[in-house]
């Protein structure tokens, strides 16, 4: 019988969440939570702002919230047994690309997919017999994690929801691991991919770039240098617009809400990066008169994609992404120079 949880009070949940994990408990046919070795530096607490994580022994068993997080675990050898579902950007099939290739090419099992967002289900957590939760970037609430630490220990984020560093949630990943120099040199990996792209394409140099987005008619949004897909485009060796460093934040989003009326304030930018969900998305967006007069916008200097999965590629920046991501960015580069340059 299907216990919607999320309709449930915290602690009529927390009641439900013990029955079930009691009743689902490893009943020796392999693949549970059953008894392992302590390995070395375990236990291992991690704090967060919604609790504290206390792992006793090096999980087995993993299962990933939000995004990022599975991409990492892949990468340090541990294919997740769950993860968080994300159609918005999976190919055909029914898995984020890259996490699918990885995956595949290992010759491992795919993990099983569960619906989380605002509806977590937390049954087919419980199912898949979790040795540790991670959702250092993620979205979930006071509520849900303590539904989840009653699960396994659940890592979430250590400030608020969604604002998690890339390289800090990889460091944070690796301690849950029990691999922390392995983590590290996963975060070095990817500053090397970077390097390695800027080096590659010296015609970067100097370019200058705004990463901008809409939120309906009449409203324009700039990415802040900090933000992972400027983080991103930024290591590959362009350069943000100075312009940029003057906007305010608009609290915990790391973008600049500036308003169409100000689409002029960019016009330094050689390139302007962005994203639409289609191409009637793209003709309405820049239809609009104020939008369309941004030179680079006007020149079509602009690097942008209608693929989910490369849009949501190139906002996270992760062992798996990043690789992914930099061989189908420099071409679409390109061209935008071409254009901005003709």
């Amino acid at each position: 019988m299907h216990i919607a949880l999320r309709s449930l009070g915290a602690s009529v949940a927390a009641t439900v969440v013990t029955v079930a994990l009691t009743s689902c408990g490893d009943d020796g046919s392999g693949g549970g939570s059953g008894e392992r070795a302590s390995g070395e530096g375990f236990p291992v607490t991690i704090e967060s702002a919604l609790g504290t994580a206390e792992i006793p022994d090096t999980p087995e068993r993993v299962v990933t919230l939000g995004q990022g997080s599975a991409e990492t675990s892949i990468a340090l050898g541990n294919v997740p047994v769950g993860v968080e579902e994300y159609e918005w950007g999976s190919d055909e099939t029914g898995y984020l690309p890259w996490i699918h290739e990885a995956v595949t090419e290992e010759e491992e099992e795919l993990p099983e997919q569960f619906r989380g967002g605002e509806d977590i289900d937390f049954e087919a957590i419980i199912e898949l017999e979790p040795d540790v939760i991670l959702a250092p970037w993620s979205g979930i609430t006071q509520e849900d994690y303590d539904i989840l630490e009653d699960i396994a220990p659940t890592v979430a984020y250590p400030d608020l929801p969604w604002s998690t560093d890339w390289d800090q949630q990889i460091e944070l990943i690796g301690q849950a691991l029990g691999q922390p120099d392995e983590a590290a040199g996963l975060i070095e990996d990817i500053e090397s991919t970077l390097a390695e792209t800027a080096e590659d394409n010296p015609q970067f140099e100097d370019v200058t770039f705004s990463y901008i987005y809409t939120d309906g008619p009449g409203t324009l949004g700039v990415f802040l240098p900090d933000e992972q897909r400027v983080a991103m485009v930024r290591g590959m060796g362009l350069t943000v617009d100075p312009v940029v460093e003057e906007f305010p934040e608009t609290e915990g989003t790391d973008s600049a809400l500036i308003g169409l009326e100000n689409a002029d304030q960019l016009s330094d930018s050689d390139l302007v990066f962005t994203f639409y969900s289609d191409e009637a998305d793209r003709e309405e967006i820049q239809g609009q008169e104020l939008y369309g007069a941004i030179p680079a916008v006007e020149n079509d200097a602009v690097v942008s994609s209608e693929d989910n999965a490369f849009v949501t590629a190139s906002s996270l920046i992760n062992p798996l992404t990043v690789p992914w991501v930099t061989e189908r960015y420099v071409p679409m580069i390109d061209e935008a120079l071409e254009n901005a340059e003709g």
